[in-house]
């Protein structure tokens, strides 16, 4: 799968990441779209170094798994961070 259907299931995958993680997720549902993007660019990339599964197919359930666990941990790391500088601030 390119990149452009990294970004597409991205675009999925952050609807799903806001349904999962609703209070951890700021800035609404284009900040999480843009995080699902990110994550599943990420989870391909890694998949890829790993398992050399970063080039699956669009509907490969790996793919998917990948995607979304990208997301979840992309999420995650956004969440620390901004959670962390609103209670310095």
């Amino acid at each position: 799968m390119g990149f452009i259907g990294w970004i597409i299931l991205g675009l999925i995958v952050g609807a799903i990441v806001k349904a999962v993680m609703p209070g951890r997720v700021g800035g609404g549902w284009v900040t999480s779209l843009i995080l699902g993007v990110v994550g599943a660019i990420v989870g391909g990339w890694i998949g890829d170094l790993l398992f050399n599964k970063g080039s699956m197919s669009f509907w490969s359930l790996g793919s998917w798994i990948l995607a979304i666990v990208g997301g979840l941990v992309v999420a995650g790391i956004y969440g620390a961070i901004t959670g962390r500088n609103k209670s310095n601030a």
